[in-house]
């Protein structure tokens, strides 16, 4: 009974820290100020946190770095990010990527 007294509590600490966090640049009737150099960084946080995202997946396997070359996401990544910087087309990257990946991973089981 006591375990699901605190169970809710935390619950209900976390919805109201998540919702002050998020809701933090609205409360104010006016406008805050943000210095020029927090604008800048804020510009990179999307790539920052989608870099974060993709990078374990790509080089890491059960926790650990990936140890050989056989793994089809290898040779997808390279394939992907010289296709971006040839033609800087997300969605052919995309494309290009799974095109790479896919055969390897299920047709050669890598």
């Amino acid at each position: 009974m006591m375990g699901d007294i605190w169970v809710v509590i935390a619950c209900i600490g976390l919805a109201v820290i998540t919702f002050v966090t998020r809701a933090f640049f609205m409360i104010p009737e006016k406008e805050v100020p943000l210095p020029n150099w927090l604008k800048r960084g804020l510009k990179y946080a999307p790539l920052a946190a989608l870099a974060a995202v993709i990078a374990p997946e790509m080089l890491m396997s059960n926790g650990q770095l990936i140890s050989s070359f056989a793994d089809a996401r290898l040779p997808a990544l390279l394939a992907a990010v010289l296709y971006f910087f040839y033609k800087r087309s997300i969605l052919g990257t995309i494309a290009l990527g799974m095109a790479i990946y896919l055969p390897l991973h299920i047709g050669l089981g890598w």
